[in-house]
Order: C-alpha cells, then structure tokens, then sequence
C-alpha cells in the first residue's frame, strides 16, 4: 500500500471555509478513485495560520496515477483554492507502507 502525505496552509480566518473545501475537493476526490484505501486530514493551528496534513492511501502506484496523473509527485489542487489563500507545498511524499495504524 501506498501512503501520499500533502501539506497546505491557509490565514486562520480561512481555516474553516477552507476545511470545508478540502473535504469537497481533495477528499471526495481521492476517494472516488478505485484503489484508495482512505483519505484523513489533520488541522494545526499556528499563529496566524491553520496548517491542513492529508493523508491520502492507495492500493498501488496505478490508483495514485490515477488521482494524480503522470506527475503523481507534484500536489493536486483544485478550483477556488486561491479563494483561501492557500499556500500548497508543491510537491508530495509517497511511501510504502504495510497497514494503516492509528497510534
């Protein structure tokens, strides 16, 4: 199994609407794809800034094309990020991984 691990962060007075945004985009989206094995976000909060961790697992490399494309390393975004004035790290993290463990 794959993990691809995503971090963005948006102004804290976006936080919510952007969360919001995230599970209608991002989430729905991977786990509308054959091969996901599940999506879970993370919100921290830091200063003026709500910081968004998701954690997206995939059955094999295929399912990850085919949420991301070719280019399966570079982030996925999505219509109206901007609206939240997002800041996208670029790139993910995959990873291969045996389960999904929650500690």
């Amino acid at each position: 199994m794959i993990v691809r691990t995503w971090h963005g962060c948006v102004p804290l007075q976006h936080a919510e609407g952007f969360a919001k945004h995230l599970e209608l985009t991002g989430v729905l989206h991977a786990k509308s794809i054959a091969g996901n094995r599940g999506a879970w976000v993370r919100r921290e909060d830091q200063g003026d800034w709500a910081h968004f961790f998701l954690a997206t697992y995939w059955q094999d490399l295929a399912a990850v094309k085919a949420f991301a494309g070719e280019h399966y390393h570079v982030a996925v975004t999505y219509p109206d990020d901007e609206v939240f004035a997002l800041l996208s790290d670029p790139y993910v993290f995959q990873h291969q991984v045996d389960a999904v463990t929650p500690l």
